[in-house]
């Protein structure tokens, strides 16, 4: 004697959908098992800075001055190398350091410094104006740079 199952339309429909579902999983996981988990970045990082002023007047008439980089912080990563254009747009020069990295340069207002470097280790980087370095000279004029 024969015996028949009978399955309704509905579990037939749901298992299908079940199955192109891990089918679907296993070739998104066969795309990724290729690449390494963190793939080492060897594009060169570029960010564009530039010098900001605020002026204003206090209430006995007395002229205030605030010097900025823009954008006043940046995300890096270590071992990439990483290109800062400065464009000066306010104040006539702005020696820097940038503390830790051992550079030293200088933006000029209408022109563009270019620097490059490699940082080794994470950490936190000060970009510092050696001429705004307080609030008697505009300052502190501070960016950082977050090496992760």
């Amino acid at each position: 004697m024969t015996k028949f199952v009978v399955v309704p339309k509905r579990y037939l429909q749901l298992a299908a959908a079940f199955l192109v579902m891990l089918l679907l999983m296993a070739a998104v996981w066969r795309l990724n098992s290729d690449k390494p988990a963190s793939a080492p970045v060897t594009e060169t990082q570029v960010f564009q800075f530039v010098t900001g002023e605020f002026e204003t007047t206090d209430r006995a008439g007395k002229m205030l001055e605030a010097y900025q980089w823009s954008p006043g912080s940046i995300y890096v990563t270590k071992g990439t190398p990483v290109e800062l254009q400065i464009t000066g747009i306010s104040g006539d020069r702005h020696p820097f350091e940038i503390e830790g990295l051992g550079i030293k340069g200088e933006v000029l207002k209408g022109k563009t410094t270019v620097v490059r470097f490699t940082p080794k280790e994470a950490g936190t980087y000060a970009i510092r104006c050696l001429t705004h370095a307080d609030m008697r000279s505009g300052g502190p004029m501070v960016g950082y740079i977050f090496v992760h």
